[in-house]
């Protein structure tokens, strides 16, 4: 049986991906920082739940510890926990205050959780990493004026979602048997968009599923969509 943990799990995206996967066969490990709300999401969807705080780099540490002492080892970690920041009207009102803690969740978070649960994964004989960026961090939709990614800057989850982009690529180079890719919701009907998304979180969760499925000869370090690739 795949093990497969997902971090941002009990609603959203997070929880229609634990629910598709868990129809598959799964043994998800339902990850979330509230316990309350995630206790009552795993026993809805029939997973395990695991409290993290991806923000934290001791509840990420505790998380990992009791994955290792409950199940051993994973076969998939998907990076799906993120905040969407503060929308803002000019950069005059950006502050580095509101960018460290979108950073400190979507890209340190992700960055920390893969570090501790990598052990967790180099165990599995098709290790996979999935981590839930989006279409709001490609530098080419962004400079174009026609695309919602330039027509509607978010300045701290933008830049956020850019470095996971990045991070990404350089763990899929350093870890060729690992299958380590990026996976673009596109525009989805949840709380981090105040449901202004035009995508059901069935759809929204696709591309997330398709690469958390992967074979071991399946592709490395892409960024993918349901509708296909998602350029850089």
């Amino acid at each position: 049986m795949t093990t497969t943990f997902i971090t941002g799990a009990n609603k959203g995206i997070g929880y229609e991906t634990a629910r598709q996967l868990i129809k598959l066969g799964h043994h998800v490990l339902l990850g979330a920082r509230d316990p309350e709300r995630g206790e009552t999401a795993a026993a809805e969807l029939g997973a395990r739940f695991v409290e993290i705080d991806v923000s934290s780099q001791e509840s990420v540490e505790a998380a990992a510890a009791d994955v290792l002492t409950q199940e051993g080892s994973i076969d998939v970690l998907i990076n799906n926990a993120g905040i969407p920041g503060p929308r803002v009207t000019s950069m005059l009102e950006v502050t580095a205050e509101h960018a460290e803690r979108v950073m400190q969740t979507n890209f340190l978070g992700t960055l920390r959780t893969t570090r501790a649960f990598l052990p967790l994964l180099e165990k599995s004989q098709a290790p996979r990493i999935v981590n839930v960026s989006s279409s709001m961090g490609s530098f080419t939709r962004s400079v174009d004026p026609s695309t919602i990614e330039h027509a509607n800057p978010l300045p701290f989850y933008q830049p956020s979602k850019a470095a996971i982009n990045m991070l990404t690529l350089k763990y899929a180079e350093a870890y060729p048997r690992f299958r380590i890719n990026i996976a673009d919701p596109g525009p989805t009907d949840t709380d981090i968009n105040n449901h202004m998304g035009t995508q059901s979180v069935a759809e929204g969760s696709e591309a997330i599923v398709h690469l958390a499925t992967l074979t071991s000869e399946g592709p490395t370090g892409i960024f993918l969509s349901r509708e296909g690739v998602v350029p850089w």
